[in-house]
Parts: C-alpha cells; structure tokens; sequence
C-alpha cells in the first residue's frame, strides 16, 4: 500500500527500526538462566517450552546424585512423537531443530530402586537455549577461521535475521486473527438476517393466523 505522504512514510519505518533496535537490545542484554526444581519420588514432571519453524533447540540438565532413585528424561512434542529419550540420567545434553511451530515437554520420571528412596526428593536443573543463543559461536569461528569482529558481526545477523522473523511470525498471526475475527463477524451478520427474517416471518403468519381467526368467529368483517 502506498502512503499519503513521505512524513507518514518516514514514521512507519523510523517506528519500524525503533522495534527492531529495542528487540536487540533486549536479546543483548538478556541472560539465560536455568530452571531449578525438586522431583518427588516415584513421579513425573514435565517442563513446557514453545518455540517457532525451524528453530534449534539445546537443552542441558543436570540431577543430583542419589542412590535410591533412578530419573529417566523424555522429550515429547504435541503429537506425542519423541525427541530425545535417555534412561538413568544424571546430567547431560540434547539438541533438536523443530520442523514447524511446536510445543514440546521435557520429562523427567523418577523412581525407587532401593529402600528408602520414596522418602528423598532429587534436585534438578534444566537450561533450555533456542535460536541464536543455541548455537555455539566459537566453534563456528574456529571452523570458519572468522576473526573477532566477523564473529560477532556473524551472531548480530543471526540475531538481527531472528527477530525479523518474530516479526513476521507475529505479523502473520495478527493477520490470521483479523481474517477470524472478519470471518466471525460476517457469520454473525448473516445470523442476524436470517433471525430478523425468522422473526418478521413469524410476525405475519401470526397476524394472518390471528386475522382468519376473528373472522371465523366473526369478531371483525
């Protein structure tokens, strides 16, 4: 679509630059932490993360040590297909990339192997990376022999190319909302004539029907 001036054009994309600068601003800033939770013995505990197409995902976790139980990790996504799956765990990594827009589990199921155990709850990390912060910047440097600079000019792309596609992700799902939302009130429009044509046709009938009635009974010529 064209703009009514070059003013309105120039606030559209100055406010445009000013998302994109703050969203970098943020992913610079921010630090991933790791998750910290207790496992009850004999239980099962899952963590839930959403996450776009095509996106790599890292995880790392970490259990303490105990004799009594055993902790088995699992990660599932929405149609219940298996991603990763480890038994006896106590620490370790895992890494996939998602296919489409997914929301996935990570499980962790702990039982009892020796007495006593029922009785001791285990403490457990989980650090969930996706996106740029999933990947490993300075193998990636070493195998293409970037230099400093290039590295980082290199993650502020990935980074730069990442928000974007937010972006357009969110643009994409408001659209989606404003065709349901059009959809829905055109459905309701139509509900509304035929109820209206429901009602003005029961109307009539009842004052024809109410009509023939009195001068059967003669009340009225």
């Amino acid at each position: 679509h064209g703009c009514s001036s070059s003013g309105t054009c120039f606030c559209s994309n100055m406010n445009y630059l000013l998302y994109l600068l703050f969203w970098i601003v943020c992913d610079l800033t921010t630090q991933t932490g790791a998750i910290s939770f207790l496992l009850e013995p004999d239980s099962r505990k899952c963590i839930r993360e959403e996450v776009h197409k095509d996106v790599l995902v890292v995880g790392e976790y970490e259990l303490e040590v105990s004799h009594f139980q055993k902790t088995d990790i699992e990660v599932i996504d929405s149609k219940g297909h298996t991603l990763f799956r480890k038994e006896d765990v106590s620490q370790g990594k895992f890494a996939f990339t998602t296919e489409d827009y997914e929301i996935f589990d990570v499980c962790f199921r702990t039982a009892t192997i020796a007495a006593g155990g029922n009785e001791v709850t285990r403490s457990a990390t989980l650090e969930l990376k996706h996106g740029v912060e999933a990947k490993n910047y300075e193998d990636i440097g070493k195998a293409e022999k970037l230099k400093p600079m290039e590295l980082e000019l290199r993650r502020l792309e990935d980074l730069a190319e990442s928000i974007v596609n937010d972006f357009a992700y969110m643009r994409a799902r408001e659209e989606e909302m404003r065709d349901t939302n059009e959809s829905t009130n055109t459905r309701v429009l139509y509900f509304s004539i035929f109820s209206m044509g429901c009602l003005l046709f029961l109307a009539a009938w009842q004052i024809i029907y109410l009509k023939r009635f009195f001068k059967a009974k003669k009340l009225i010529e």
